[in-house]
C-alpha cells in the first residue's frame, strides 16, 4: 500500500519514521527511538586515514545523480545484513520524495577497468533545516564514509543544523555521532524546522549550496589532473570545509 507522502512528512516534523520487518513486508511501521544518534556537523571526525582517502579524491562522489540507484543498493542483503528494513513501500514513497526535490542522495564511484561503478552511497530527507538520514551502502573500503564526510560538508555550506542518523552504530561512532535522549532530540528537532531569520515558517536550507561555490584557479587545476574529482569542489576543500570553525 503507497505511503501518503503528507503523513510521512508531518511523521518525520514529530519525531518519527517509517520502517518495514524485512525487505518483503506488505506493512510499515512508525519509529520513536527513546535513544537518538545524531551526527553534529561541527564534530564530524576526520581521521587521518580518511582524510587521505578524502584529499586523494581516490572516488567520484556526486550528489542525486543516481538516487534510486542508492536506494535500491541500500535495500539489498549483504553477508553482514540478510535484509533490510526498507520495503517497497519505503523505497517508492522516497522516490516520490526524491522527484519532489526532499529527499536526496550522495554517491560515491570509482573507476575500474576503465568503467565507472557506483561503489558507495547514502540518502535521506532534508526538512527545513535537517536532513534525516536514512541509510547507506558501501562496496569498497571507505566508500560510505567518503560519502558521509560530501554530506557533512554539503549540510554545513547549505546552513542546515541537524543530521538525524537515528539509530548508533560503531560505523557512525568513529564519525562523529553521540546519543542523545528525546528530549533533546525534540528540542534541536524544533529548531531546525523553526522560522528562519525572516520569520518565514520552515525556513529550508540549501542542499544543493554546494554546488554554487566558486570555482576557484586551483579547483580547476584539480580537475584537469584526474578524473575523480567531483563537481565543483575537490576533497581537498571537502576536508577544509569540513575542519573549519564556525
Amino acid at each position: 500500500m503507497a505511503i501518503d507522502l503528507p503523513i510521512l512528512l508531518r511523521a518525520y516534523a514529530v519525531g518519527l519514521f517509517p520502517m518495514a520487518d524485512d525487505r518483503a513486508a506488505n506493512s510499515v511501521f512508525w519509529v520513536e527511538p527513546e535513544r537518538r544518534a545524531i551526527l553534529p556537523l561541527d564534530a564530524f571526525h576526520l581521521s587521518k586515514s580518511l582524510r587521505k582517502t578524502v584529499r586523494a579524491d581516490r572516488f567520484e562522489v556526486t550528489a542525486d545523480t543516481a538516487f534510486e540507484q542508492v536506494i535500491a543498493l541500500c535495500a539489498q542483503s549483504a553477508t553482514d545484513r540478510p535484509t533490510t528494513w526498507i520495503n517497497r513501500d519505503i523505497e517508492e514513497a522516497f522516490v516520490r520524495l526524491h522527484h519532489g526535490k526532499l529527499a536526496h542522495s550522495v554517491e560515491v564511484w570509482s573507476y575500474e577497468d576503465g568503467e565507472r561503478h557506483l561503489v558507495g552511497g547514502l540518502y535521506g530527507l532534508a526538512l527545513g533545516r535537517g536532513f534525516f538520514g536514512e541509510s547507506m551502502f558501501s562496496r569498497r573500503r571507505d566508500a560510505s564514509k567518503v560519502a558521509m564526510a560530501w554530506l557533512v560538508a554539503r549540510l554545513r555550506v547549505g546552513g542546515f543544523t541537524l543530521l538525524d542518523c537515528q539509530f548508533m552504530t560503531p560505523h557512525l561512532a568513529s564519525l562523529g555521532a553521540v546519543e542523545i535522549d528525546a528530549q533533546t532530540y525534540s528540542g534541536l528537532l524544533g529548531d531546525a524546522l523553526s522560522a528562519g531569520a525572516d520569520g518565514a515558517a520552515g525556513a529550508s536550507a540549501a542542499f544543493d549550496a554546494l554546488d554554487s561555490l566558486p570555482d576557484a584557479p586551483a579547483e580547476r587545476a584539480l580537475r584537469s589532473a584526474t578524473r575523480t574529482v567531483s563537481g565543483p569542489v575537490s576533497g581537498q576543500l571537502i576536508a577544509q570545509l569540513i575542519t573549519q570553525t564556525s
